[in-house]
């Protein structure tokens, strides 16, 4: 039976493919971002294009709001939308972290509220959060990137103990390194934020092992997550994690392992190359 599906940050990468993979295997799938004309190719699958922007209200109103008048249900929400934004804590605009936050939890937190009553009515439904390893490990000059996966899992977490009372799971699924422009742009936002100032050098250095990593061949594809979000989607039973790609399991077994000074050290000199 196909399911109604819900997917933010469809526009591109992981949120694409998983959109795509989900519509031709038949089910009733909503893709969801700011830039809708960039989903215009998969209307021909059957992805209904939905205009959503995470930090407004309004925006998320609206959405979960038509996909409920259209099919009366939801059966799946995957929270795939999020943004990494690098810099020194000092360097950083504060309203630049709050945008992080609004986005990668906040909107995320908004949508979940929005859908929650009709799930529970239903006695069923599946929200699959993507967070990143990124929530189980920190790396250099990403406070306020790491700041928001770590409130995810946790906020994930405790969702999942205060849902199964009605049927619902809550899943998360932490993606290690992918070939997205996800780390060039972080990256960039990295070198920017510290022209001028005490972190230059560092940040520079920094900024280019990042370029290098993303540009290389070794990381994941985002097919790889988008079929493991559409597993969990056909699945009757999931895990609660899936920490799959390029590096995941190593660095979060690492940082387990480790003395936290000696995990530092390595962070800072992988990243710079």
């Amino acid at each position: 039976m196909p399911k109604v599906i819900l997917v933010t940050g469809a526009t591109s990468g992981i949120g694409y493919q998983t959109t795509q993979l989900l519509a031709e295997q038949g089910h009733i799938v909503y893709g969801a971002g700011r830039r809708v004309e960039k989903l215009a190719a998969l209307e021909k699958v059957g992805v209904h294009p939905l205009k959503l922007d995470l930090t407004d209200e309004e925006s998320c109103r609206q959405a979960v709001a038509t996909v409920l008048a259209d099919q009366g249900r939801i059966d799946v929400l995957i929270n795939n939308a999020g943004y990494g934004s690098y810099g020194a804590v000092e360097d950083v605009d504060l309203e630049e972290a709050k945008r992080q936050f609004d986005v990668n939890l906040f909107g995320l937190a908004q949508l979940i509220k929005l859908v929650l009553p009709t799930m529970r009515q239903q006695q069923s439904g599946r929200i699959i959060n993507v967070s990143s390893m990124a929530g189980r490990m920190a790396s250099y000059f990403g406070a306020w990137y790491h700041a928001t996966k770590f409130a995810l899992e946790g906020f994930s977490d405790s969702l999942r103990m205060e849902l199964k009372l009605f049927g619902i799971d809550v899943v998360l699924v932490e993606p290690g390194l992918i070939k997205t422009d996800w780390g060039l742009i972080a990256a960039d936002h990295l070198a920017s934020s510290a022209a001028g100032g005490p972190y230059e050098v560092a940040a520079r250095q920094t900024a280019n092992g990042m370029k290098k990593q993303y540009q290389g061949q070794l990381l994941s594809q985002p097919i790889l997550i988008a079929k493991t979000l559409v597993k969990i989607v056909n699945q009757k039973k999931s895990r609660a994690r899936y920490l799959i790609g390029f590096v995941a399991k190593p660095l979060v077994f690492l940082r387990a392992i480790l003395p936290a000074r000696w995990f530092d050290a390595l962070m800072r000199r992988v990243v710079k190359g």
